[in-house]
């Protein structure tokens, strides 16, 4: 297995999605905070982590927690909006540390769509000069996308743009709008795409990338909607390898472990052929339609077959063949009825994930006032405001 954390190391931003899943929140991290949670990740022999946010490359001691994990024997990434990363210094500064892979987040490469959903103008400028910048201090590089009812009839267009453009991107990808927290779960109407919104899109912008050799992870998009790609389904490769996933909130979720990967099935579920290796519709917002799930009828031990014998996949201890994997395997259980999987609950005995202090709190209460009179200028709805258990 080659699991992956993730610690957010700030809960503010620079910029203002309407879709934002983690916003502003009272609780701050400092160098010490986040070395203990990479420490642990250590002793549990992953093999690297993701600093995100937030947005990452606000926190100032980023570079110095990049450089104790990279280290420590971590593989370490950085999803980020690409502002500060425009700038060649501080680009050059993250590759000295010891950052091996940047995600840079571009939504769409139609500036007012991408002003929009950032909720800024300028933005896919300064993100554009960000993969040139990264790309120029020696950093791997992977293009993020979330998928939103704004930009889910264009993710083939992107992928077109940034193979002429920057065709030195490889890795791409997607992640489904979760619409169950923050400002997402409150502008849903706003944002959240049907599935049949995006599904030719995707497939034509999977298919270029397919053809062009460049690979590509596709997040929270049921298989019956992928069905040609389904070896690229993230929660599909988890199901596959038995991989967990530990994420480090800076709010009040704190530590969550999340080892299944099944989430919501319509009835017609049970009789797909993927049923076993799909990790349905990601939908703990009540936000997507189950009606719009259908079984398939593929062979799922080709796709397996792929997933396991992917030379790019750094798993330790791999499975040699589909037949020693059908002999460990045991897939999400099957229903008859649409079922819904509650959150994972927050890791035991974990330490907490950064701090609440006065300086924290009245931090947060300045972001809220300006975040309300950005929300109204955009025509949105903020968020709920966050409670503070660690006190």
């Amino acid at each position: 297995m080659a699991n992956i954390g993730y610690i957010q190391v700030v809960r503010h931003c620079n910029h203002f999605c309407g879709f934002c899943s983690n916003p502003t929140s009272p609780y701050t991290h400092d160098f010490e905070s986040m070395r203990v949670l990479v420490d642990d990740f250590v002793a549990r022999g992953y093999f690297g982590i993701v600093l995100t946010g937030g947005e990452p490359t606000l926190h100032p001691e980023l570079p110095r927690i990049a450089a104790h994990a990279a280290a420590a024997g971590l593989h370490v990434r950085v999803i980020t909006n690409g502002h500060r990363l425009a700038d060649p210094a501080f680009a050059r500064a993250l590759a000295e540390a010891g950052v091996s892979l940047v995600h840079v987040s571009i939504y769409s490469v139609r500036p007012e769509i991408e002003a929009r959903l950032r909720g800024s103008e300028g933005t896919l400028e300064r993100a554009l000069a960000a993969l040139d910048a990264a790309h120029d201090a020696g950093l791997e590089l992977n293009l993020n996308c979330v998928i939103n009812r704004l930009n889910a009839d264009h993710l083939d267009l992107n992928v077109r743009y940034f193979l002429r453009h920057h065709p030195y991107l490889r890795h791409f990808v997607w992640n489904n709008l979760d619409p169950s927290m923050g400002r997402a779960e409150v502008n849903q109407a706003q944002f959240t795409p049907r599935l049949a919104d995006f599904e030719l899109s995707l497939h034509r912008a999977m298919r270029l990338l397919d053809r062009s050799g460049r690979t590509f992870r596709v997040e929270k998009v049921p298989l019956c909607y992928m069905t040609d790609f389904a070896w690229a389904s993230t929660e599909t490769r988890k199901i596959v390898k038995g991989e967990e996933r530990i994420v480090h909130f800076l709010d009040d979720k704190q530590t969550v472990r999340q080892t299944g990967w099944g989430h919501r099935y319509a009835p017609g579920c049970a009789v797909c052929s993927l049923r076993s290796i799909c990790g349905g519709l990601f939908d703990r917002g009540d936000a997507y339609d189950p009606a719009e799930l259908a079984p398939v009828f593929i062979d799922h031990e080709a796709i397996v077959e792929r997933i396991l014998m992917d030379p790019s996949d750094p798993s330790d201890g791999r499975i040699a063949t589909v037949a020693e994997w059908k002999a460990r395997f045991e897939g999400p259980p099957a229903t008859t009825e649409p079922t819904v999987i509650p959150s994972p609950p927050s890791e035991p005995g974990m330490v907490p994930v950064g701090r609440v202090t006065e300086q924290g709190r009245r931090l947060y209460e300045s972001k809220r006032r300006q975040e309300a009179a950005k929300a109204r200028r955009a025509g949105i709805e903020p968020e709920r405001p966050s409670s503070i258990k660690n006190k």
